[in-house]
């Protein structure tokens, strides 16, 4: 299930993240996850609510920036 909009997608479709201190992070099969949908992923408003509920952070732009290095290296491998 997403974290953002709460819909249920497979989890093949879902991109699966973690935040671990604060930063984060691709899951690394440690610890807790979370789950963004493709929709999710292009809405920014809604996307940075979700974030900062899941990595209790208030770094919006440190946030967004790691979180485009991993959509783009999630889609090169």
């Amino acid at each position: 299930m997403c974290v953002s909009c709460r819909t249920r997608t497979p989890q093949d479709d879902l991109l699966r993240l973690q935040c671990l201190n604060g930063e984060l992070s691709s899951f690394d099969g440690i610890g807790r996850s979370f789950y963004l949908c493709q929709s999710c992923l292009s809405e920014n408003k809604k996307l940075f609510r979700a974030l900062m509920r899941q990595c209790k952070s208030s770094d919006k732009d440190k946030l967004m920036n790691k979180l485009k290095e991993i959509i783009t290296d999630d889609r090169k491998s």
